[in-house]
């Protein structure tokens, strides 16, 4: 499953990509607004970071409105996908575009019905938003298991991208589930690395080889 940034903070993401484990990034208007620069500039330096796809997201609610932001996007750089709402608006845009060439990440995805609509699109990221299904009490992880035995069933070629994850334990369900993609925040790309016996384990062999007096080198 790859792993992705959700994040426009440059220095976020340089940390990340020192790691070699993230495979993209994606942002929305609100990432954007909190980093404090234009739109172009900051997505133009997260693609010169990250070389995999890095969502951009157009704000225009009029199909029109949303071809001119998502042409202008996709300009910026070769890995750029436009990011676009599911809503008929947005889905009428994603054909367009995707028969232009340009990718496009259909976001906001509640129901395994919208993400069927976005693949006969030509999406090429559907984005469930889990945790904010489990917010109003539904599993939101089912939504992945189902979308994935939909697009499994007719061949569909659309990248599940799960988003608005929360935990660690959000991404191994989305792993088990066949996600294609997991975009998670830094702080929970962070966590992966932990487990409590990792930690001991490591203090446990210090401990032993200290008492050793020897050196490695």
């Amino acid at each position: 499953m790859q792993l992705f940034i959700d994040s426009a903070d440059v220095t976020e993401l340089r940390a990340a990509a020192a790691s070699g484990l993230i495979d993209g990034v994606t942002t929305n208007p609100t990432l954007i607004a909190r980093s404090g620069r234009k739109m172009k500039d900051a997505i133009a330096e997260i693609c010169s970071i990250i070389p995999g796809p890095v969502s951009a997201e157009a704000v225009a609610t009029d199909v029109e409105g949303m071809l001119a932001e998502g042409r202008y996007l996709a300009r910026i750089a070769s890995n750029v996908v436009v990011k676009l709402p599911l809503t008929e608006n947005g889905l009428r845009a994603t054909q367009v575009l995707s028969d232009e060439g340009i990718r496009v990440n259909v976001t906001l995805c509640f129901s395994a019905v919208q993400a069927l609509l976005a693949a006969k699109a030509g999406a090429f990221f559907i984005s469930p938003f889990i945790g904010r299904l489990d917010d109003k009490g539904v599993d939101g992880m089912e939504l992945i298991h189902e979308i994935r035995q939909i697009y499994d069933n007719f061949g569909f070629s659309t990248n599940i991208l799960s988003a608005s994850i929360r935990s660690a334990e959000h991404v191994r369900q989305a792993a088990l589930a066949g996600s294609d993609c997991a975009t998670l925040p830094p702080k929970i790309f962070a966590e992966l690395y932990k487990h409590e016996l990792t930690d001991s384990g490591v203090a446990a062999f210090l401990k032993d080889w200290g008492a050793t007096g020897q050196s490695i080198l």
